[in-house]
Parts: structure tokens; sequence; C-alpha cells
């Protein structure tokens, strides 16, 4: 492997998708979507679904899914396998979902993450994303969401 990390191939998902992106939802999740709940996302309008691989044409190993109404958006989930964390997969999928929502003259992008989930916080921090709010006990588990912010 590269110093640089792996390449990251990201394609758009579609309804033959379903399944493996509940696969990997449900490897992420306590609570998770399965096929079905996601299907309704698939091909749905102002709904993005992306997948992300770090090998050329290799079974996808993370996911996004965002929805966009006006000039606003939000991420609706966003899983990456376990196994494969670390390896950039969040942060290209992110990238992508973005540049798309920009191409569509989003203007800003907002999210849910769990307030203990430093990794995921890190991530969007370090992406510009703010905190302009709190949902207490907002997830099944009990633990409150700050909702972030990112201008595009």
């Amino acid at each position: 492997m590269p110093a640089s990390g792996p390449v990251i191939e990201i394609r758009a998902a579609g309804a033959g998708d379903a399944s493996v992106m509940a696969a990997i939802h449900a490897a992420c999740f306590a609570k998770s979507w399965d096929a079905a709940e996601i299907g309704q996302f698939l091909g749905a309008p102002g709904c993005l679904a992306l997948l992300a691989s770090t090998a050329p044409a290799g079974p996808p190993q993370g996911l996004l899914i965002v929805r966009s109404a006006s000039d606003e958006a939000e991420i609706l989930t966003l899983a990456v396998d376990p196994s494969c964390r670390r390896l950039g997969l969040a942060r290209a999928l992110v990238g992508a979902a973005t540049a798309s929502l920009r191409e569509a003259r989003s203007k800003r992008l907002f999210f849910e993450v769990d307030k203990g989930n430093s990794a995921a916080r890190g991530l969007y921090e370090s992406l510009g994303a703010v905190v302009v709010g709190r949902r207490p006990r907002y997830y099944e588990h009990g633990a409150d969401a700050d909702i972030f912010s990112l201008a595009l």
C-alpha cells in the first residue's frame, strides 16, 4: 500500500445495492436499516447514495446516503465496515457527496453525530463543520446527538 493510502473508488448506489448496503449498516449500528429501508432512498428524488471501495471494482466497504431539499442537505447515514476504518473511506464519501451537492447548488449540509463518536466528530471538524445544536437523548441507547453544519 502506498504511503498516501489506498486508492478509493466511489460510485453511485443503485437498487441492486440495497442488500450489501444493509449488511454494511448492520455491521456499524445496533439499530440498523434493512434492505427495504435503504431501498426507499435509492433513486428517490433528492437522494444521493454512494458506495466506496478500496479495491478496483471490489465489494463496497462504505456507504453514504444524503437527502437534499432546496439549498440544504442532510446526511442520513454514513457507515464504513469496521474492518476497513481509518483508510479514508468516510472522508472520500463525504468529499464526493459535498462535491455533488455543490454542483446542485446546495449551500449547507447538516448531520447528527453521537456526542461520544470521537472519530466521526474529528472527521467532520477537520472538514470545517461546526456544532450548531444538540438533540438530547436522540439515539436509542440514550446518547445525545450534536447537530453539525457544513457550509458548502
